[in-house]
């Protein structure tokens, strides 16, 4: 068992974990945030390499707080096993993100697979906002995202991927992919979202598949006592008739939130969509305005 840090410390330790035979790196990532004197503040993060957390930064005048994930290794191979655990106090509110990218490279043996667990608690909200991940040729990729809110809490979700290294003409070359998204609402489910890619059995670029289109890119909104979902689905359907090269289409789900997709050709043209719908989910859902993340 590696050393015991306080709640305050990063946590750095040896990855005593890692079987010498085995090819990949286990990687766990834990974080805790409480809310002290009107604003949230980073009290506990733990993690052992390739999964880091940076320093928060605060986001506008409302308290919240704004920190990036990373793997400063570059990328996933396969036989990484990545976990992240994360719990919202009361009250806090935390925009997380990526500086880049995820890439998956290629692998002969098992899955690269990462685990991201959030638990949100009464009255906090969740912005979770990473960059897509990007599949090499011959990797495979097993993606899991679980969310679990509270009373009065409130989350905005996106996942996104794309098809290849499309810069390099590579498409649907990758060997697998398989992503999760749940999300309940104390205890309950209220979104259930499971997909597994093989191109080799079926080539999702197939009519009334992704067709031509290189990028994916799922939207959530969900809320505990909120019931505006309809007129929320009109707006962000607005929203997208304003980018004709962009296809997609939001729905309420059954109760406590609503849910879009989206398609692109290109990575701007899926960073500004997923942007400007973003911005408009913080004014419909948390009556925030934009904010500049400063990744670039």
């Amino acid at each position: 068992m590696g050393p015991v840090f306080p709640p305050s410390s990063i946590g750095l330790e040896p990855n005593s974990r890692l079987a010498i035979e085995r090819v990949g790196r286990d990687g766990a990532l834990r974080l805790g945030f409480e809310r002290r004197r009107g604003r949230t503040v980073l009290t506990e993060r733990r993690f052992t390499l390739p999964l880091q957390a940076l320093e928060t930064i605060p986001l506008g005048d409302t308290g919240s707080v704004y920190l990036a994930l990373l793997n400063p290794t570059g990328g996933l191979v396969g036989g990484d096993r990545l976990k992240t655990e994360i719990t919202l106090g009361p009250d806090t509110h935390v925009c997380l993100t990526t500086p880049s990218a995820t890439k998956v490279y290629r692998t002969v043996g098992p899955p690269a697979t990462q685990e991201t667990a959030i638990r949100i608690g009464e009255g906090a909200i969740l912005e979770y906002i990473p960059d897509h991940v990007i599949p090499h040729p011959g990797s495979v990729f097993h993606q899991s995202l679980t969310v679990e809110m509270g009373p009065r809490s409130r989350s905005i979700l996106v996942d996104a991927f794309a098809i290849g290294r499309l810069a390099r003409g590579e498409r649907w070359t990758f060997t697998e992919m398989v992503n999760r998204i749940a999300v309940s609402s104390r205890g309950r489910p209220l979104f259930l979202d499971c997909m597994r890619l093989d191109p080799s059995s079926q080539t999702p670029a197939a009519l009334g598949a992704m067709e031509s289109f290189g990028y994916l890119a799922t939207v959530g909104l969900f809320a505990d006592g909120v019931d505006a979902w309809e007129s929320m689905v009109l707006s962000l359907q607005e929203e997208l008739l304003k980018s004709p090269s962009i296809r997609g289409a939001a729905s309420p789900i059954s109760r406590g939130g609503c849910v879009l997709r989206l398609l692109a050709h290109t990575a701007p043209e899926l960073t500004q969509a997923v942007r400007n719908l973003w911005t408009l989910a913080r004014q419909l859902l948390l009556g925030l305005p934009a904010v500049d993340l400063r990744k670039r």
